[in-house]
């Protein structure tokens, strides 16, 4: 993966010295309809006083067996306006907005309410899907990392096989209603750059195989078969040989 034909192709690259350096151009997620966040507020005022940690509110729904490991989790959903509703404060909009400016919103609106108040904000239902070429099983894997790279969610999968086309994976991305298709060559370093290089939740990464793959799998199989022939063939022959004398 993230090859270089001037340093990784052609001999040894130097040691213990930098090479290059790539300015990585992130594509933030925006949160949409139905995503679910954990959002924890605390702050200095006394408890008895911060609606915030008063209870759950209608509108948290609780992700039963999401979490990696068992368990339940409790985050607020994000309705179809784009909206999170909460004690007091009302309806705030959210939908459009990517965890870290979500995250500064809310702590602007508690400013008005909590004496300096600390805010988190998570996507809960942050879930990928790889298939294809990969050396573990293809699966669909929850992660509460909200920044990962294609090279670490292909990492949760233990790899990728040995026939594996790396320089055409295929990466199906949701924005909204609309189902964008994306192919990314890995071998590339320069894909470091590119804004399809953090997974975005709701992706599908298909990996395909080598076009080699079908020949090799057939070619294997038979072979054994080919070369028993073949010497059941050169036995027939040898006998032929030996009555024709």
């Amino acid at each position: 993966m993230l090859q270089d034909p001037d340093t990784d192709l052609y001999g040894p690259a130097p040691k213990d010295t930098l090479l290059r350096t790539h300015y990585i151009i992130p594509d933030e997620y925006k949160l949409q309809h139905e995503d679910v966040l954990s959002i924890q507020i605390s702050s200095l005022t006394p408890k008895e006083y911060d609606f915030f940690s008063q209870g759950l509110p209608q509108n948290q729904i609780n992700i039963a067996g999401s979490r990696q490991g068992g368990g339940a989790l409790y985050g607020y959903l994000i309705d179809a306006n784009g909206e999170v509703e909460f004690p007091v404060v009302g309806r705030v909009k959210l939908g459009g907005l990517t965890v870290y400016e979500a995250e500064e919103k809310i702590r602007a609106i508690a400013e008005e309410y909590l004496e300096e108040p600390v805010v988190r904000v998570r996507l809960l239902n942050f879930r990928y899907t790889v298939i294809g070429e990969v050396t573990g099983k293809a699966t669909t894997i929850n992660t509460y990392n909200n920044r990962m790279s294609m090279m670490e969610a292909i990492g949760l999968v233990k790899g990728l096989t040995e026939m594996a086309d790396m320089s055409n994976v295929k990466l199906v991305r949701q924005d909204g209603d609309i189902a964008k298709v994306y192919y990314v060559n890995l071998l590339d370093e320069n894909f470091i750059r590119s804004p399809l290089y953090y997974v975005h939740p709701n992706d599908v990464i298909i990996v395909p195989p080598l076009k080699q793959k079908p020949f090799r799998n057939h070619f294997g199989q038979n072979l054994a078969l080919i070369l028993s022939s073949l010497s059941l063939l050169a036995v027939v022959l040898n006998l032929i040989a030996i009555f024709n004398k």
